[in-house]
Order: C-alpha cells, then sequence, then structure tokens
C-alpha cells in the first residue's frame, strides 16, 4: 500500500514541525534569561528534552523527525537573528492576533546581510545524529517573510537602519535571498535533505478584511504576490536536486488564535502556480480557509499536504468528516499527491497552543489512523 517508506517529505502522515515546549525547557529558558543558568547548562535540558522528542516521533511511527523547534522563542524571528547583520529589537507592540497580542518582538537590519555561521545549521546537526530511518527536517521562515519583518516600521529607527544599509526593496531582496542560499548549502553540507519554509505572508493576502481596509487593488495584489514568489524563487535556485523544499502556508499560530482568515484564491494563480517548492502544506482545519478549488491552480504533479486537523484545540475531529474532506480535494488534486498533516505546530511560539501533550500526541495519531484509512 501506499504508506509504505518514501524517500523524502512530503509524507502520507505528514506534520508541520513545532511541538510543546516541556516545563523543563520553559524552565531553563526562563533562568537562563534571568541570568541563574548559562548557554551550556539551557543547551544541556534542550538537548536532553530534543532527544525525548525524537523518540516520542519514532514511537508515533512518524517518518519526519524535527526539535519541535525547541531552542527557539519563536518560529521565524530566532532565524532572522541568526543571519549576519540583523539584530533582535524589542517592537512597540507585539503582533495583534484574532483575540490575543503576542509577545513584542522584531528584527532591525543593522549592517550588510548575509548567512555565514547560521546558529541552525549546528542546531541541525543534533536533529541529523539522530535520525533512524526517519528524515530530520529544518524548517525556517521563507525569505520574503524576512523581507516582509525587516521592511516594517515595528521598532523606533527600523526603517532608518534598514535604509543606511539597503536603498532599494531591490538590494535587500537580492541579499536576503543570497543570505539564504548561503545557508541552504551549509545546511546541506550538514546532511539536511529536507528543508521547510514556513509563510505567514500569504495569509495577509487572503483576508478580505485586510485587504479592504488597506485598500489593496488587484494589481497592488499581483505585485507583492509576484514579489514573494520571485524572492522565494531566488533563494531556491540553484539547490541540489536531493535536497526537497517544502513550503508551510499559515493564517497565523499563537496560544490557540489566529492572525488571518479567508481562502486562498487570491494568492493561487501567484503561489501554487509559479513557486518552485516541492510540496504546499496548507491550513484547511476551519472554514476561515475556505474550500478547495484555488488547489485548481497547483502547478500539475505537485503535491499537497492537507492540514486537517487543528493544532488550536483539544477536541478530536471525525475521522469521518475528515475523510469526506480527502474525498473533495481529490476534485482538484490527484489522491497520490494528496497528503494529511495537523493545520500547523503545536507551538509556533514558546507559549505553545491550548492543549496538553497527550492531547498533541492523540491528534497525530488520528492523522496516522486516517492515512491508513484513506490510502491504503
Amino acid at each position: 500500500m501506499s504508506t509504505s517508506i518514501q524517500p523524502n517529505a512530503p509524507f502520507r502522515a505528514d506534520i508541520v514541525g513545532s511541538f510543546l515546549r516541556p516545563q523543563a525547557v520553559k524552565d531553563a529558558r526562563a533562568a537562563y534569561t534571568a541570568g541563574t543558568l548559562d548557554a551550556e547548562g539551557l543547551k544541556a535540558v534542550e538537548d536532553d528534552a530534543i532527544r525525548d522528542l525524537v523518540a516520542r516521533q519514532k514511537a508515533a511511527g512518524l517518518q519526519v523527525i524535527t526539535d519541535g523547534e525547541f531552542r527557539r522563542s519563536y518560529w521565524h524571528l530566532d532565524f532572522m537573528w541568526g543571519l549576519n547583520g540583523v539584530e533582535r529589537r524589542t517592537s512597540r507592540t507585539g503582533y495583534m492576533f484574532h483575540d490575543e497580542e503576542t509577545t513584542a518582538d522584531t528584527a532591525v537590519v543593522t549592517g550588510p546581510i548575509s548567512g555565514e555561521n547560521h546558529p541552525f545549521v549546528e542546531h541541525f546537526k543534533f536533529v541529523k545524529a539522530l535520525e533512524g530511518g526517519q528524515v530530520a527536517r529544518q524548517t525556517i521562515p521563507a525569505p520574503i517573510q524576512t523581507f516582509s519583518e525587516v521592511t516594517l516600521d515595528r521598532c523606533d529607527g527600523q526603517q532608518e537602519s534598514l535604509r543606511a544599509v539597503y536603498k532599494t526593496d531591490e538590494d535587500l531582496a537580492d541579499a536576503i535571498a543570497a543570505a539564504y542560499r548561503t545557508v541552504i548549502a551549509d545546511l546541506y553540507a550538514a546532511g539536511c535533505r529536507n528543508i521547510q519554509f514556513d509563510d505567514c505572508t500569504w495569509g495577509i493576502y487572503c483576508d478580505a478584511d485586510f485587504v479592504s481596509k488597506t485598500g489593496m487593488s488587484p494589481v497592488d495584489l499581483q505585485k507583492v504576490s509576484e514579489l514573494g514568489v520571485a524572492l522565494n524563487n531566488a533563494a531556491i535556485e540553484g539547490k541540489p536536486d536531493d535536497l526537497v523544499i517544502n513550503t508551510h502556508v499559515c493564517r497565523g499560530n499563537y496560544h490557540s488564535t489566529y492572525a488571518f482568515e479567508g481562502g486562498y484564491g487570491p494568492i493561487a494563480p501567484y503561489l501554487f502556480a509559479h513557486e518552485n517548492v516541492d510540496a504546499f502544506y496548507l491550513e484547511f482545519d476551519t472554514p476561515r480557509a475556505g474550500g478547495f478549488e484555488p488547489l485548481k491552480y497547483v502547478t500539475p504533479g505537485k503535491k499537497v499536504v492537507l492540514g486537517l486537523v487543528t493544532t488550536k484545540a483539544a477536541e478530536l475531529e471525525n475521522e469521518d468528516a475528515i475523510v469526506e474532506r480527502i474525498r473533495e480535494a481529490v476534485k482538484y488534486v490527484p489522491l497520490e499527491n494528496l497528503y494529511l498533516s495537523p493545520q500547523c505546530g503545536f507551538a509556533s511560539c514558546e507559549i505553545g497552543n491550548k492543549l496538553t501533550e497527550d492531547e498533541q500526541w492523540a491528534k497525530i495519531a488520528l492523522v496516522k489512523r486516517i492515512v491508513e484509512r484513506v490510502w491504503k
């Protein structure tokens, strides 16, 4: 049956990447911030927790392993801070989600951006050493996500600092793409064969309320969509043939709340048709995500991972209902090119979503059961 071992992602039963942080990790990170635990002590706690997590992933029958993003505060900003020429700063406010404000941090360009000696490469090596027939995945924010963050005005002096280094968006985009190519090459040299671009930028343009409030025209939407695809593709350009790069498109995932809503229709003709990734991991866990019709724009032969099981709530979905939704998606993408996963990670930021570790693993077990039922 088609659930047998594949060489690389997406896997029929897949994950997005982040997991709930154990209390020991949360305590250690708090102690490190307070100055009562040094970096070596923090790493030792993280190492132990990641070993345990990988063992749980293997026991759950997953064919991909990650470090759960246990060494990060955020799914995206920690990567940006690891680039040369980018610094961590406190922002005026956090990101505004549907009913909650996140913690307040941002990334500021202070010098030429480059990707040498990125700390995530060492993080990956630790997970790579724990492979046992699985594929170790490295998740990083999409290049357009980094571009979007550093061009915002979230703290005093952010724009001035950026423009002192890069006068134009074109120069900035070129530098970000080159930095990503360096990181990707270093990850590949460390044995990485599966990278995932996590990308929240598209959720903004799917949100009709946001688009109407900002007065975006169809031409504006086309322009920003083409920029996002072009930058992400520039970072991918020249990758080795056996390196799989996929993308997860997100509408925000923080403490079980969300940032944007709306179907994929507005961005599908650009993202699905032209981004040079191997697979799209897409959120379809609530009516906020719209229907499957935009999948008609997915380039024939490309793969789609249906995020039909939510990580935002503990209640398990009805298996029959999920199976029926997979059948609906087959109208637009052949079953052999469809896969199943939770809609997002369980802890995109260290605060995590509002469910327990046992409930987290029950969600993954549900994904496995449905896959065995549908793809027999």
